[in-house]
């Protein structure tokens, strides 16, 4: 059962006057209202949960500063810690060690990239794997889909375009504006002419990996979920092929869908 909405929205254009005018306001709000309020909150946690809370509290204000920071040294971040088919620093919605752990997994950063990471681990081990927030909103570098997991007698369902040589688990592109479910039920409606029952809607996991024949640094995204559905499978026979796979048949699919297969096998799901 899905019990929250997820949606994301596209920015709207911004005038460069209101942008900086808008950065100006920011600082100076801080500045004055800032201390004021961080010495309240520090009271506030302390007196309502003690010293957790005010552990909890400046965790939270270390994670806003690291969002900052991933905004502001993006450009310098970019140069010095990644090579050139690196996933980028900058999205507003993710931390540097979240960024920096995406880079780690793809195997993209550079000498000093690599330093940074180790120190980080020398704090917290595995800080940087650790921080990766399969949450951030899309960006032009995470292709951000939908994907149906349906398991029959240990072999799951996908497809394959005609004329292709790689299957896929039956998969939508997320919809701006969309919740996940109202993103599965068009997919699914679009491939199979089918109806997904939204209430038995259970959430599998979030998978990321390098994008299928993408330039290096572009990441798939793969929110995965099972559902009981309505209707035959009737995928249009001359778009896709329908083939049910076992494990041993991953190395035909993305990396990401190997993943999945990955944690499916791992789970007994998959045969």
């Amino acid at each position: 059962m899905i019990l929250k909405k997820r949606t994301y929205r596209l920015d709207k254009p911004v005038n460069p006057f209101i942008g900086a005018l808008l950065f100006l306001i920011s600082i100076v709000l801080l500045l004055i209202t800032g201390p004021l309020g961080f010495v309240y909150g520090i009271f506030h946690s302390l007196f309502t949960r003690g010293i957790k809370g005010v552990g909890e509290y400046l965790l939270k204000i270390a994670i806003s500063i690291d969002q900052l920071g991933n905004v502001m040294m993006q450009h310098l971040m970019n140069i010095l810690w990644t090579n050139k088919n690196g996933y980028k620093f900058g999205n507003r919605d993710e931390t540097i060690s979240s960024a920096l752990g995406r880079n780690k997994k793809l195997g993209t950063l550079t000498a000093a990239g690599r330093l940074i990471d180790k120190i980080l681990d020398i704090i917290d081990p595995n800080h940087s794997l650790n921080s990766i927030d399969y949450y951030v909103e899309p960006s032009e570098d995470i292709i951000d889909h939908l994907a149906w997991i349906h398991i029959e007698d240990g072999q799951i369902l996908c497809l394959k375009k005609v004329n292709k040589d790689f299957y896929f688990i039956p998969k939508g592109m997320r919809i701006i504006g969309d919740t996940d479910a109202q993103t599965l039920v068009q997919s699914t409606k679009k491939i199979f002419n089918i109806d997904i029952d939204i209430p038995s809607m259970e959430f599998v996991g979030i998978f990321e990996a390098q994008a299928h024949r993408k330039k290096p640094g572009i990441l798939s995204r793969m929110t995965c979920y099972t559902a009981i559905h309505k209707g035959k499978l009737q995928p249009d026979s001359q778009i896709y092929e329908v083939a049910w796979l076992s494990y041993a048949d991953k190395e035909n699919l993305s990396e990401v869908d190997q993943l999945i297969f990955d944690v499916l096998h791992q789970n007994g799901e998959l045969a």
